[in-house]
């Protein structure tokens, strides 16, 4: 019998088979590791793409959408003014509201962020600097120039911000200088012409304290709200803008510059107009009319009965 090699086309045994799908699959499953890494790189880039995504439209809502922060700064004609108003205030403040403004317990309030405003309407009206600690600062005779308490405002302006006093401007839109070249206070610009206005939203915003007329009245532990006779326009802006003491702020959203004007347009005609239907008898409203009705009314009573009692 002669022996010759299987042909291809007989079927190999077991161990040749085995090796045969081996050596085929070796090449598939290379593949599909590929194509299981290619798949794993394409979702971490995807991931990745869209994270960086969402980080970039987070930063561009935040900077569209978050308000603008004060920031402290001053401008370079004013570097003088604050240099003063720092030596003003180191020789006359520093003991109550500390080096940095920061504050002294039980002496003085933090001043960061007050603005110039504050300042305005404390050192013009004489509450400070304060000679003690009290209930209320009362008002007196202001201890320091219109020039000083600009340089003393710049200062505290540029150091913490916060509310700023009003100026004049001219047709152009400039600020109103002086002959020495300070920024002219707003006045007569402050009054508005909707006394109606005015004097609506000063019963429901002042008159609680200051009286309908705004002659003030007494409050709690000692304090009170002082009359707004002999009041500058300014000194009561800023007052509205600040909050001193007892009194609540009244921020530009609370109540617009608009509204502010008008509600002092209503106090400077409260206060220098002539008083309808008689004797104004202080302006304190009810109870001092009552007292004199009592007073005068009464009286008259009794004399007129004693002399009815002479007669018979």
């Amino acid at each position: 019998m002669r022996s010759s090699p299987p042909s291809s086309s007989q079927p190999l045994d077991g161990d040749d088979a085995s090796a045969e799908r081996v050596t085929n699959a070796g090449p598939a499953k290379t593949d599909a590791r590929r194509a299981k890494s290619r798949r794993k790189l394409r979702r971490r880039a995807g991931a990745t793409a869209f994270l960086m995504f969402g980080l970039l439209a987070t930063g561009l809502l935040a900077g569209l959408l978050t308000p603008k922060p004060q920031v402290a700064t001053a401008e370079p004609t004013s570097a003088e003014l604050v240099a003063a108003g720092k030596q003003l205030y180191e020789t006359s403040c520093v003991t109550c509201h500390g080096t940095n403004l920061e504050g002294v317990e039980d002496r003085g309030p933090n001043l960061l962020g007050v603005g110039d405003a504050a300042v305005y309407f404390q050192v013009s009206t004489g509450r400070m600097p304060a000679a003690r600690g009290e209930a209320q600062a009362a008002r007196k005779t202001e201890k320091f120039t219109q020039a000083q308490i600009d340089q003393l405002g710049a200062y505290i302006q540029a150091m913490g911000g916060g509310p700023r006093v009003m100026y004049d401007h001219d047709s152009d839109g400039n600020l109103k200088r002086d002959e020495n070249g300070m920024p002219v206070l707003a006045m007569e610009s402050l009054q508005g012409d909707d006394l109606g206005r005015g004097s609506e939203l000063f019963r429901l915003n002042c008159a609680s304290c200051h009286n309908f007329t705004g002659r003030g009245g007494a409050l709690s532990s000692g304090k009170y709200a002082p009359p707004l006779t002999d009041v500058n326009e300014q000194q009561l802006y800023t007052a509205m803008l600040t909050g001193p003491q007892n009194m609540p702020k009244f921020s530009n959203r609370q109540l617009s510059v608009d509204e502010k004007k008008d509600i002092i347009g209503f106090i400077r005609y409260a206060d220098s107009s002539n008083p309808i239907g008689g004797f104004s008898l202080g302006g304190f409203g009810p109870a001092s009319e009552g007292v004199v009705m009592w007073v005068v009314g009464i009286s008259a009573i009794v004399a007129g009965a004693m002399w009815i009692g002479s007669r018979n």
